[in-house]
């Protein structure tokens, strides 16, 4: 008898935001499969955490800024699900990327822009496309973006323009979607101190205090903020949610 425990891939799932959602989907029961660009040793002791709650979980390298490994991990991934007795899965979390931090949007380099293109849009468009024939009819996505698109900062407006796109994408494959009762929804963290952006918030003082100051709930973010509402969406607790865009910063300019 096939099994019914659900499965979640997470790109980017090897650290920050991505390794907090994976440990958060295994601890509500899901197996998991992360996908890595570098850090193979980091996303190993990710897969070796979940399998410790007797979850399992896989790790596949991608870099889902080259659309053309998207065939060859395709192909990887229906085999890793073959490894869990399984030939589709529940849930994508469309989480992997990377920040440019510069003085102003007139300082942002074609080749920078490009570049969050390649990685923040184009990649969740034909990631998802490629492997929607192997999700599971009632399953659900969702793609990460930034409270950057409700609110301003000098030099993110690549950055933020980039990710309002995601947002658009997002409404769109809850329509086309849903016919398959497929959910997509959208996450837009706020100040999360993780390594993203070099680590700024996480290791500085200076910042960690402003970001207080101008949030409703006193405190800068942790990555188990966003990674449980990750989770939630990837429940059935969230079976009448589609379409939306979630932020999860703590009230930032309110």
């Amino acid at each position: 008898m096939q099994s019914t425990t659900k499965i979640a891939l997470v790109t980017g799932g090897s650290r920050g935001l991505g390794k907090d959602a994976a440990l958060r989907l295994a601890e509500r029961g899901n197996d998991v499969i992360i996908t890595y660009n570098s850090q193979k040793d980091e996303a190993q002791a990710v897969v070796e955490t979940i399998q410790q709650t007797d979850r399992r979980a896989a790790a596949l390298q991608l870099n889902v800024g080259d659309t053309r490994s998207f065939e060859d991990f395709t192909a990887a991934l229906q085999d890793t699900l073959k490894t869990f007795q399984r030939e589709r899965f529940d849930y994508l979390v469309n989480n992997a990327g990377h920040g440019v931090t510069v003085p102003s949007m007139a300082d942002t380099t074609e080749e920078q822009f490009d570049e969050l293109v390649r990685v923040h849009l184009k990649a969740p468009l034909f990631l998802t496309t490629k492997v929607l024939p192997l999700l599971n009819d009632g399953g659900a996505i969702v793609n990460i973006s930034t409270g950057l698109t409700r609110f301003t900062h000098p030099g993110s407006g690549a950055y933020a323009s980039v990710k309002a796109g995601v947002e658009t994408l997002t409404k769109y494959m809850a329509r086309e979607f849903g016919p398959r009762f497929i959910r997509a929804n959208v996450v837009a963290p706020g100040a999360i101190a993780t390594d993203f952006n070099g680590g700024r918030l996480r290791n500085s003082t200076q910042v960690q205090d402003m970001i207080k100051a101008i949030t409703a709930l006193p405190r800068f973010g942790q990555a188990d903020d966003i990674g449980s509402v990750v989770a939630f969406l990837c429940s059935d607790d969230a079976k009448w949610i589609s379409g939306q865009r979630i932020e999860v910063s703590g009230g930032m300019y309110l």
